[in-house]
Order: structure tokens, then sequence, then C-alpha cells
């Protein structure tokens, strides 16, 4: 009795689990679908590619890679500190616990180009 309830569950199980495997086939561990793969690049295009990004001798995946390098500025520091101590109110506010709502509320901030659905937009 104990054998047959066995079998039977294992099977059912069998037959659960490849319904959900359409689709997919499995190389060792590794799930491939099998649709077939059609490049929309042809090789010349990624061997272009390539070669412009060996020229460059940039390597984002380094670990001495450094973005900043040659990163030129617009403004002084004396300029962003101005601004971040501007914006320390409203970003207290919009970051707090009640994400921002009491203080939209305090100070009346409209979103511009707002619009409910089935409503015109307003004038102004």
């Amino acid at each position: 009795m104990n054998r047959t309830i066995f079998l039977g569950t294992l099977v059912l199980a069998t037959a659960a689990t490849s319904a959900f495997a359409e689709g997919i086939t499995y190389q060792g561990d590794i799930a491939v679908e099998r649709t077939p793969f059609v490049s929309t690049r042809s090789q010349a295009d990624v061997q272009a590619e390539l070669a412009q990004y060996k020229k460059a001798g940039v390597n984002p995946w380094s670990i001495s890679y450094n973005p900043l390098k040659g990163f030129q500025s617009a403004r002084t520091r004396a300029q962003v500190e101005e601004e971040f101590i501007a914006s320390r109110t409203e970003v207290r506010g919009m970051t707090g616990e009640d994400s921002g709502s009491a203080y939209l509320a305090q100070h009346r901030v409209r979103a511009v180009g707002s619009q409910l659905a089935g409503k015109a937009p307003a004038q102004q």
C-alpha cells in the first residue's frame, strides 16, 4: 500500500516538474532556453567595437579603474556647498518617516505637469 502511494506521489511530482520546465533544457546545472539565438549585429560590428575598446585602454572591470580620473567640474566647491545647505531642509522633509507628505502639505508644493486620468490639464 505504501509503495503504491509513494509511486503515485513520485509520478505526480515528476509530471508537475516537467510542466514547469516547458521551453527550458538543462545542461549540467545551467538552464538553457530552447529558442535559438539570432544576432542583431554582424561579426564585423562586434570586432570593431572590441578594437575600439582595446584602443581606449580603459577597462571598467579593472580594480584600478577610476571613472573620475579626467573629471572637471563646472562649479566651485563653495557653490556646491551652498546648494547642499540650501536643499538640506527639503531633503530632510522628503526622506522622513512619512516620505515627504508633511513637508509637501506644509509647503504646498505643486507638481508640474500632473494630470489625473480623465481630466483636462489645469490651466495656469
